[in-house]
């Protein structure tokens, strides 16, 4: 961990250089060539022309931003050194500035997040927060509110709250687990009856992360060194499987092997870069909404600000990434035809032939292959129409067995909802186009139902999370996009629990 300190004077400068407003020291006149000079970024040129070029930082407002981020391990910034070290005979006006320039980092930091994520992704539509941190740090100092301010900044929900906790509670398990539990070795299956030396280990691990516990408590089992693989471990791995969005079926094999090798550490690392993901986003979502978790392939529609619905969905496969899109469902298609894109025209169905058209319902049409309406048709029976240049859009498939897998990152993009045809007529229903939608739907015929206001859906990536339960869930990171937001956080780069691309389907 990266430590960082304050050395602060204990004196103020000489009242001669230092007259006092409202408790906060400002500069004489002959401060502001030298704040001019010192001041070399636009952000602190601002910041110094706002406050009249005068210093701002008294000790009270410099112990006050020396605590505050001092707690930074709250938000999971605790790797990174934001307090500038203070040498001795440094002058009043260079530790003014140094000062202003750490306290407009770490209020960034909690405002919009350490990293820009369009730097990190091609397409990035999702709000971001509309914070000014220049204004807002200098009437905290003038107010003699710095604290309250900076404590204001980062996201207030329960959730974020949550998992701060969580963060911090990982964080003190890795101190005292500082020298690591030896490595479970991925050699063969494991299924329930079996003899195997790693039974221990597993029991140990599943034991430690909450997932084997003593019958009628909370507390965790102390597991005897047997090397039976019981029914009671299997269902404990089952719930660890469920969790991390592997197959269910209490088998040890690779994959659940590398889960179970995690470390706190690991641990720590994702939920931290969760907690940066949230800072990204808008303060103030739509009270109507449907926020898609594609890395839990998981849906969730809010209504007037009360969640009424969650259900799985289908998303892109690795090479085939689902983006982080704000956009509206704007109207309900049913009965939808399907125009193959020409991505999947020129691979999947390069070489397939008349019959192979004839017998999935499809033609052609202004060169392009169009799949007609019907059960079979990729889209299923419904559509739900989205604004945005991606081609992404929510929609029904014709393969609903897919939804029983728990890896679920399956398609070439768009979302596959579960019962989607449901979940249509609910939006209908509290959209109030019920009896059109019901009607277009039994047409048989491609129809458009346009929603009188607008649904936003954000397609957010969070693979630690709060769980319908209100438990904490870390998952894998199915498309390995945690490692350049933990390195900018100070993180090394950790476990990898990417998703192997599984080709299934020609589906959108």
């Amino acid at each position: 961990m990266v430590a960082a300190s304050l050395l602060l004077s204990t004196t103020l400068p000489a009242a001669a250089a230092i007259s006092q407003r409202s408790g906060v020291p400002t500069s004489a006149g002959d401060a502001a060539p030298t704040l001019r000079s010192l001041a070399n970024t636009p952000e602190l040129q601002r910041f110094y022309e706002r406050v009249g070029w005068r210093l701002v930082w008294n000790e009270a407002a410099s112990r006050a931003l020396e605590d505050v981020i001092a707690r930074r391990a709250d938000h999971g910034l605790d790797r990174l050194p934001f307090l500038p070290s203070i040498e001795a005979g440094e002058t009043p006006i260079a530790r003014d500035v140094a000062l202003t320039r750490a306290a407009l980092r770490y209020a960034r930091a909690l405002a919009t997040g350490v990293v820009d994520p369009a730097t990190l992704h091609a397409v990035y539509t999702l709000p971001r927060p509309d914070i000014d941190v220049v204004a807002g740090l200098a009437s905290a100092l003038d107010r003699g509110e710095l604290t309250s301010w900076l404590a204001g900044l980062a996201p207030q929900d329960a959730d974020y709250r949550q998992l701060s906790e969580a963060y911090r509670a990982a964080v003190a398990e890795q101190q005292r687990d500082s020298g690591g539990a030896p490595r479970i070795a991925a050699a063969g299956l494991i299924r329930p009856g079996d003899q195997d030396d790693r039974v221990p280990a597993i029991a140990k691990q599943l034991a430690a992360e909450g997932y084997l516990l003593t019958p009628g408590s909370t507390a965790p089992v102390r597991p005897a060194p047997s090397r039976l693989y019981t029914s009671d471990i299997a269902d404990a791995v089952r719930a660890l499987q469920r969790d991390y969005g592997l197959a269910e079926d209490g088998v040890v094999g690779p994959r659940t092997i590398e889960v179970l090798n995690l470390s706190p550490a690991d641990r720590a690392r994702a939920i931290a870069v969760a907690l940066e993901r949230l800072r990204w986003l808008a303060r103030n979502p739509p009270a109507t909404r449907i926020d898609v978790n594609i890395a839990a392939a998981r849906l969730a529609y809010y209504r007037d600000g009360m969640l009424v619905d969650s259900r799985k969905v289908i998303v892109g496969k690795p090479g085939r990434e689902t983006p982080l899109l704000s956009s509206p469902i704007y109207r309900l298609v049913a009965n939808p035809t399907w125009t193959i894109p020409k991505s999947i025209e020129n691979t999947e169905l390069a070489h397939v032939g008349p019959d192979y058209l004839a017998s999935h319902n499809m033609v052609r049409r202004g060169g392009y292959i169009v799949q007609q309406p019907g059960p079979d048709n990729a889209l299923g029976m419904v559509k739900f129409d989205m604004i945005n240049d991606q081609a992404i859009y929510l929609h029904d498939t014709s393969a609903p067995g897919l939804f029983e897998r728990s890896q679920r990152h399956l398609s070439h993009g768009c979302v596959r909802v579960e019962d989607a045809l449901g979940f249509a007529q609910l939006l209908a229903e509290d959209e109030g186009v019920a009896d059109r939608w019901q009607a277009a739907s039994g047409s048989g015929a491609q129809t458009f139902v346009p929603l009188p206001v607008r649904i936003p859906v954000r397609l957010l990536y969070q693979n630690a999370f709060v769980d319908e339960t209100g438990r904490v869930t870390v998952r894998t990171d199915p498309y390995d996009w945690n490692g350049p937001v933990a390195r900018a956080l100070g993180f090394d780069d950790g476990a990898h629990t990417r998703t192997q691309a599984d080709a299934i389907d020609i589906g959108p």
